[in-house]
């Protein structure tokens, strides 16, 4: 049984496994499925917003990189979970199989 892709917004969730900070060639983490996306995309804005205010701290300080550490983790979680949001949304509908012989 196939499922059908909704068009409706509202209704739209995330696929997950969109990998994000590699160790060895290898995934640590990863986005989740089945968050609605526009869940998904508010939370990737609140790690914007806070990477944003760390890179503003780590351009003023003059002992430490952990600001830019920071910073550079949150926009790496960022992208993961808009790169699964864009696939959800560019992802093709299900065919049935007489649309597929076509």
């Amino acid at each position: 049984m196939s499922k059908t892709i909704s068009h409706d917004p509202s209704e739209l969730k995330t696929i997950g496994f969109t990998p994000f900070l590699y160790l060895s060639d290898q995934p640590l983490f990863h986005v989740c499925r089945d968050v609605p996306i526009a869940d998904a995309l508010a939370q990737a804005s609140d790690l914007l917003f806070l990477a944003k205010s760390l890179t503003v701290d780590a351009a003023y300080a003059q002992d430490s990189d952990r600001h830019a550490w920071a910073a550079h983790y949150l926009t790496t979680m960022s992208k993961a979970v808009i790169d699964n949001v864009v696939k959800v949304l560019t992802r093709k509908p299900a065919q049935t199989r007489a649309q597929a012989d076509q």
